[in-house]
């Protein structure tokens, strides 16, 4: 906010808690650029000499201990973390850019500065993910979501590289450019719920009940930008009750999201009964300044061609992707089951 603008004290309170922040992650920016630059410079002299003098791994011991000799107190140069900083230089020869096409199969390309994340993050994806493509694309998400290391690794785990805009949709036929390029990328296929553990035989009720329950963690699955409305939301059109099973507001795509839960194969009469809601959305809810509202439909298993098929013929904006949780044990069927010693004893026999 400029000095002009400041009309409270409260205003210019503000307005001076922005600066600093900005300072201070401005610094933390340049702070973590020229740790990873000593580290990447570090890197590249090991190779060198490796390559130039011949000498081999040992040289890295030495020289771990010649810096804890100069710099006691100095901590980050383990001999651990000497052979990251070689792997750093290997992986990323034009540090601190790289370059990846901006799409699969683009000869455009976009710049990524290695920079945006730290040191550690750096470290876990080198270690994960050895594809280069694909790391770059947990920084870039990384520094965009601002996540912390455990976070980034979980959606590593997840392999959320190979979900992300994989969903079937029909945006490109009911979305305009570039809306529909975003909606795409917003959504995932397959979306996983291990957070959860249910007991079969469960309803698709049970699956909402402890989405709610885990909405933090069902909004880190979702991603960035979705904002929690309500479960069963209400609805009434010519005198009858409707109930979406959960609807939300995306803050990036500025519009409405209904998520229809299906705890079961998808049929062609979901996307019927979606379609519907979702125009009853756009008239209940929707403003000028909203985007028009899309729908998910999360289901348990699909026939990709049968979906293409459902929503060809459908005038809002929609997708379908499956989901999986993790399904634990019945107690009965638990008490049935041997247990790791009977196992061991069976197998002594």
């Amino acid at each position: 906010m400029a000095d002009d603008q400041i009309t409270s004290a409260q205003d210019w309170f503000e307005a001076i808690q922005h600066k600093i922040a900005q300072a201070q992650q401005q610094t933390a920016l340049t702070i973590n650029k020229d740790l990873l630059q000593l580290y990447y410079e570090i890197g590249t002299s090991i190779l060198k000499v490796q390559a130039e003098k011949g000498w081999g791994s040992q040289v890295i011991d030495q020289l771990a201990k010649h810096i804890k000799k100069s710099f006691p107190s100095s901590t980050g140069f383990s001999v651990r973390n000497l052979k990251y900083m070689r792997a750093f230089a290997v992986a990323y020869p034009d540090f601190p850019i790289v370059q990846v096409p901006l799409a699969q199969n683009s000869e455009e390309k976009m710049q990524v500065s290695l920079a945006q994340i730290p040191w550690y993050h750096h470290i876990s994806l080198l270690t994960k993910v050895k594809d280069e493509e694909e790391r770059i694309f947990y920084i870039v998400a990384t520094a965009k979501n601002n996540w912390s290391r455990d976070t980034m690794l979980l959606q590593v785990k997840s392999k959320l590289y190979h979900r992300q805009g994989k969903a079937i949709t029909n945006f490109d036929s009911t979305l305009p450019t570039p809306q529909s390029d975003l909606a795409q990328q917003t959504i995932k296929d397959p979306y996983v719920f291990d957070f959860m553990a249910l007991t079969a035989p469960f309803r698709e009720k049970d699956i909402e009940d402890q989405l709610v329950n885990h909405v933090s963690k069902f909004l880190l699955e979702l991603g960035k930008g979705f904002a929690f409305i309500g479960k069963q939301y209400h609805l009434t059109v010519a005198d009858q009750d409707y109930y979406l099973d959960l609807l939300f507001y995306h803050v990036v795509l500025k519009c409405y999201v209904v998520i229809e839960l299906k705890n079961t194969k998808f049929t062609p009469e979901y996307a019927g009964k979606l379609n519907f809601y979702l125009s009853a959305i756009d008239d209940a809810l929707k403003t000028d300044a909203d985007q028009p509202s899309i729908g998910i439909i999360l289901c348990r298993d699909k026939n990709n061609l049968e979906v293409e098929f459902a929503l060809r013929g459908m005038s809002q904006p929609m997708g379908v992707s499956e989901f999986a949780l993790t399904e634990t044990l019945p107690e009965s069927l638990k008490s049935s089951l041997p247990t790791v010693e009977e196992i061991e004893k069976e197998l002594e026999q």
